[in-house]
């Protein structure tokens, strides 16, 4: 069988339908080759010494693991050098990364989350990289202000899930595709296109241990599903919970869900837990791709303007009727 490679469908995108520039098409292709180098220092583990504390902290003051650090520095160094980025930025560093003086620049931004799912890198769960590119402002600078586009903006996104198999969950604006590396011959390869979320479930992933700290529409959504036949929604649901996002989310692409990770009582002055540049708008963007819904619960996720690089906000998303339905419990009265 005959399977088209992420080069040969990035091609068609470009060639065909117009939908991406060549120096976009390089540009995912070197994200992807990233993804691969990382997926190869997770695959060592112990092996190569990379697994616990790396001894440091980021800028959220959450403490790094050695594979934090390594992803971080292998997508910067992947990236740094081919002429189609004017600046990055990472989850991992407080400001963003300029393209060096003696590289050439590009057109575009890159943001990602190098290591999504830390807390399970040492216990052999599935981990994952998300990254997101924005179109650079014209004038060519490239600070802070310039990645503060909402998320609509985005010209692609995509993820890695480093599991039993490696994955690459790609879109460009025109439906979503997954990849899977053959590990034999190091290809990415088409193996499922234009995936859809299906619009009704049954599986809902949320973090129950904070189930104190959340707020009443929340609470009032999840005790529903929680009372099962017996109660309003007269059906059985089931909870899965992962603790890494690109997990969470792949199970939501390959079968429906709904993925929630609200804001909470914990800390009342934050708008939430996740980053919305490197985590909800990336996600949203393919969520949407594949026909679901993604809000903080007031808002499409994917129409916030950001105010800051490291912004925090809550997510709900997944299977299009699950996410309207904590939506409106959201709304006044």
């Amino acid at each position: 069988m005959n399977r088209v490679s992420l080069t040969r469908y990035l091609v068609e995108k470009q060639r065909e339908k117009g939908l991406i520039t060549a120096e976009l098409r390089l540009l995912l292709e070197v994200c992807a080759r990233a993804c691969k180098a990382i997926s190869t220092a997770v695959g060592k583990g112990a092996l190569a010494g990379v697994l616990g504390e790396a001894g440091s902290a980021n800028v959220q003051g959450e403490s790094q693991k050695k594979l934090d650090v390594i992803a971080n520095e292998t997508l910067l160094e992947a990236n740094e050098w081919g002429g189609h980025l004017a600046a990055m930025a990472s989850e991992e560093m407080d400001h963003p990364y300029p393209i060096p003086n003696r590289y050439p620049k590009g057109g575009f931004l890159l943001l990602f989350d190098p290591l999504d799912g830390s807390s399970n890198i040492d216990v052999n769960v599935s981990i994952g990289t998300i990254f997101s590119v924005l179109r650079a402002p014209e004038n060519g600078e490239a600070d802070e202000a310039a990645f503060l586009q909402p998320g609509h903006r985005q010209l692609a996104a995509g993820y890695a899930v480093y599991g039993p198999s490696t994955l690459l969950v790609l879109t460009v604006g025109d439906g979503v595709a997954c990849f899977t590396l053959d590990r034999e011959t190091g290809s990415w390869l088409l193996t499922r296109d234009q995936i859809q979320i299906p619009a009704q479930t049954r599986e809902f992933a949320i973090n129950a241990s904070n189930a104190r700290h959340w707020e009443p529409p929340v609470k009032r959504y999840i005790d529903e599903l929680l009372a099962g036949k017996e109660g309003a929604r007269a059906q059985d649901f089931n909870m899965r919970w992962v603790a890494s996002m690109v997990a969470d989310v792949h199970r939501i692409m390959t079968r429906g869900g709904i993925f929630m990770y609200p804001r909470d009582r914990r800390e009342p002055g934050k708008p939430g837990r996740l980053r919305l540049m490197y985590e909800a708008n990336p996600m949203a963007f393919l969520v949407e791709q594949a026909g679901g819904a993604a809000t903080n619960g007031h808002q499409r996720i994917l129409d916030i303007v950001p105010t800051q690089l490291h912004e925090r906000v809550a997510v709900m998303l997944g299977s299009r009727e699950e996410v309207e339905r904590v939506s409106a419990y959201h709304q006044p009265g």
